[in-house]
């Protein structure tokens, strides 16, 4: 598992974690994430002898098709934040509130399931979803409701890689980054108990904390 979490805009930690063990692997400290950066510390790994069975990662775009050999799933939770910032958490439009509590199941039921369902929500809103303004941008017609289609055009462009713990369950794949996630938030609520430590002192405390 992989992910990034920040302490204002030019100072972040990338880690990478064992999902089997719960190990922290390696960490690079960091002022932006960029696909680079992960496929250095993917090949740190490889070269210091760990084999790599899957990856499990945030969706960064490039990231997911890093190493196409190789299994790779999105994290489903932060498949939702992304839904999310889209269509809210109250939505107010019917295919809004639909499509919303639909994304709410991904991380509960099965690939089937949930493609399934969010076909039969397409089928529904098709014609909704396609409609666009009388009013001309440029001679160019645009779509009513351009946030609700960003919405399910992010769920059906991420689709494969959203069940691939489904696909390869003999890898006990984890669905999510929320072993890593939870982690960045213990350690920021720790590092919060010391507001005021310079750079160098809260790389020390982040380096015996992660213990890599």
């Amino acid at each position: 598992m992989t992910d990034t979490t920040y302490w204002g805009r030019n100072f972040g930690v990338m880690l990478f974690k064992d999902a089997i063990t719960g190990e922290n692997l390696y960490k690079k400290y960091v002022k932006h994430e960029t696909i680079m950066l992960y496929r250095e510390g993917f090949e740190v790994l490889l070269k210091s002898g760990f084999i790599i069975k899957a990856i499990v990662c945030d969706g960064k775009k490039g990231l997911l098709q890093m190493y196409p050999s190789l299994p790779t799933q999105m994290c489903q939770f932060h498949q939702k934040l992304i839904i999310r910032r889209y269509l809210t958490k109250k939505p107010k439009m019917q295919a809004s509130i639909e499509l919303w509590e639909h994304s709410k199941m991904l991380t509960k039921t099965d690939k089937e399931s949930f493609i399934g369902g969010l076909n039969q929500w397409y089928d529904k809103w098709k014609d909704f979803i396609n409609e666009r303004s009388s009013a001309t941008i440029q001679n160019k017609s645009t779509y009513k409701h351009k946030r609700l289609r960003s919405a399910y055009n992010s769920l059906k462009r991420n689709l494969p890689y959203l069940f691939v713990w489904y696909d390869h369950y003999e890898l006990n794949i984890p669905n999510t980054t929320n072993a890593i996630d939870g982690h960045f938030s213990d350690l920021k609520n720790k590092l919060r108990c010391h507001n005021g430590l310079t750079e160098e002192r809260k790389r020390k405390f982040i380096d015996g904390f992660l213990k890599v």
